[in-house]
């Protein structure tokens, strides 16, 4: 595990990888000219590997920060193969031409594989796993203040009795993973925000545009989750999820600060 790189840095290596991965599939096709073409080749394969590796290895701090994020022990072997198997499927899927960050992009997948890690292990269904992450997502959201069982109802779509229900199943989960975890280690590490580094003044401005699809909005512009996946943890069509995406799209183009945001946006 290496430090994180920082932009330019990570940046840096994007074109050496898109090299490599481009001499790979040349030497596997066997269209190769001359002896000097096959020893640039393997080169620049060479070279596109290690630079993969450092990517990887410098990227690794982030299953550390989503495990412990989730009230895990780092060292939960479960959680924390789960996580590596997430980063390194981000690092297979990664496109470095998109000029989207791998950190970013990793963040989507390492969650995805470590929720499903936890869910395996306290035994939820998919869509109990989606509401208690509704849930929690909540709690986040009111740090201050206890959430009723009304407010959960509302929040989750889900009658009374089912809110009931998710707050137990909630409970039992939090129970059963802060039965391992070392405080003073989770609090040594600080959470890292879902919209990264991004400026208040950004911020700010693209929840009052997008209001409750401010996530959904910001996940799609920085390709950190395809819009099936935030359709479906958002429990609508796709058709739906596209729609609330464009009005956004529409609303930030309108809007009064359209070229310092487009300018901001631009250079992420």
């Amino acid at each position: 595990m290496l430090a994180p790189l920082d932009v330019e840095e990570e940046r840096d290596l994007y074109p050496v990888i898109q090299r490599g991965r481009d001499a790979a599939a040349a030497l596997v096709s066997g269209d190769l000219d001359e002896t000097g073409n096959r020893r640039l080749l393997l080169r620049q394969r060479q070279e596109g590997q290690e630079a993969e590796s450092l990517l990887l290895r410098a990227t690794c701090g982030l299953v550390r920060t989503r495990v412990l994020e989730r009230g895990y022990r780092f060292g939960n072997e479960e959680l924390e193969a789960a996580g590596v198997e997430g980063l390194v499927n981000a690092l297979r899927r990664f496109d470095p031409n998109r000029g989207t960050r791998f950190s970013t992009y990793a963040n989507y997948w390492i969650m995805k594989l470590v929720n499903q890690a936890i869910q395996q292990q306290v035994g939820l269904s998919d869509t109990e796993m989606r509401l208690v992450l509704k849930l929690q997502k909540l709690e986040r959201s009111s740090p201050t203040k206890k959430v009723t069982k009304r407010e959960v109802a509302l929040a989750l779509g889900v009658s009374p009795a089912r809110a009931t229900e998710v707050i137990q199943m909630n409970h039992e989960l939090v129970s059963r993973r802060f039965e391992s975890t070392d405080f003073s280690e989770l609090a040594a590490v600080a959470t890292a925000p879902d919209v990264g580094d991004a400026p208040t003044w950004v911020i700010d401005e693209l929840r009052r545009l997008c209001g409750d699809d401010f996530d959904s909005f910001w996940q799609f512009t920085f390709r950190t989750m395809p819009v099936e996946e935030i359709a479906k943890m958002k429990g609508i069509s796709r058709q739906g999820m596209s729609k609330r995406i464009e009005r956004c799209r529409r609303a930030v183009r309108e809007s009064p600060e359209a070229t310092r945001l487009q300018s901001w946006l631009d250079r992420q």
